[in-house]
């Protein structure tokens, strides 16, 4: 099983980020360019994933302009992922590299066909999809002259919380692109994103639901 060692970065301005991109070097990761996510998280009704720091995802990919046949027809891609603690006898719900600060899970990920009889598969033993959530997420990677950077991914995410930024790879390597997008280490966020969405409605006053664009974006 890979094991996932990622922090996430909020970003305040995205022109100017977009700016730093293009001064080190960053060049899209793939020709798939700004894809857009949905995800939905299944758990059984008491929540019992959760509560061993589990999680099961089916997330559906719509990558515009990337059928061959026919020219501007959208494809989309399905992935299932289970994510646990790297220590699974831990009780906590999230594992952290005490030294370094960093996400660190274990992770299992595949394409499957569709998502409907998935989900049915999951509802049949006893879960459901309870909280769902979107984000274009556009990834990024930097030129090869860094051979420090060969295994990191930069994975700009527009959420409707606000625009973040993936650093998944090494731990050394996300800490030096850290430092030259120009943030610290106090500005690490190793929550995901429905912690930090609950958070955002309570700011806001709001009932926390599904993390979904209201608009087209």
């Amino acid at each position: 099983m890979a094991h996932e060692t990622e922090i996430k970065l909020k970003i305040s301005d995205l022109k100017a980020f977009r700016r730093v991109l293009k001064r080190l070097g960053a060049k899209p990761a793939t020709g798939n360019g700004r894809v857009h996510e949905e995800n939905v998280i299944f758990d059984t009704p008491e929540g019992g994933l959760a509560k061993h720091g589990q999680l099961l995802r089916i997330r559906t990919e719509t990558i515009p302009g990337t059928v061959k046949k026919k020219k501007g027809v959208t494809k989309r891609r399905v992935m299932v992922t289970f994510k646990r603690p790297v220590d699974q006898a831990a009780s906590n719900k999230q594992h952290y590299d005490s030294a370094s600060k960093h996400k660190v899970r274990e992770e299992i990920e595949l394409e499957v066909t569709e998502s409907a009889s998935l989900t049915k598969i999951f509802e049949g033993l006893g879960m459901r999809g309870w909280f769902k959530y979107e984000k274009y997420r556009s990834t990024f990677k930097l030129p090869l002259t860094k051979t420090w950077a060969k295994d990191l991914l930069i994975e700009l995410d527009e959420t409707p919380i606000g625009t973040f930024v993936e650093l998944e790879g090494p731990p050394q390597a996300i800490d030096r692109a850290a430092q030259e997008l120009g943030f610290s280490r106090r500005d690490y966020v190793l929550r995901n994103y429905l912690s930090l969405y609950v958070d955002e409605c309570r700011r806001r006053g709001e009932q926390p639901r599904d993390m979904v664009f209201h608009t087209e974006k």
